[in-house]
């Protein structure tokens, strides 16, 4: 019994572990700019020289750009990532629904897949998008609990 929980748990966490690496193979994110090695160099009594001050502005804004191309990075990898969770869920409650240790894992795996959605679209510091995202686990979460623990027990009741 004990083989079989650390079996489904494994399972999930490999199943949401695919998803997130698999986006990050495949859907690369914006690269950080690097911090200008001659800014790092502080000359005590100097004075900042003018091709400095034009190195150290154009760091701030390549950092300005980063910041709002990964805002759109996160919302993007948190729309494929809450849409591969349904197709995750859907497999599990349809399709593997007979076999039940694969279907738990897999089912626990589409959960965990739709926590790293919530986290990335968290990140795209977009408080519509948070809203929507947090909205749709939600929904899941309902859907999930309605078809997982209380539609069997009114089909079991049916058939006593």
């Amino acid at each position: 019994m004990i083989i079989k929980f650390v079996y489904t748990i494994f399972l999930a966490l490999l199943i949401a572990l695919f998803v997130g690496l698999g986006i990050s193979a495949f859907y690369l994110g914006p690269k950080e700019p690097q911090y200008p090695a001659e800014l790092s160099v502080d000359k005590p009594g100097c004075e900042e020289t003018q091709e400095m001050k034009n190195t150290r502005i154009e760091f701030e804004r390549a950092t300005r750009d980063f910041s709002e191309n990964f805002k759109s990075y996160s919302r993007n990898v948190s729309v494929i990532s809450i849409i591969a969770a349904i197709i995750i869920l859907v497999a599990s409650l349809t399709l593997l629904s007979k076999i039940k240790m694969l279907a738990d894992g897999i089912l626990l795996g589409g959960v965990f897949t739709t926590i790293y959605s919530i986290i990335r679209g968290l990140m795209s510091e977009d408080t519509k998008f948070r809203f929507l995202i947090v909205t749709i686990g939600l929904l899941i979460a309902l859907v999930l609990g309605y078809i997982k623990f209380i539609q069997p027990k009114k089909e079991e009741a049916g058939k006593k």
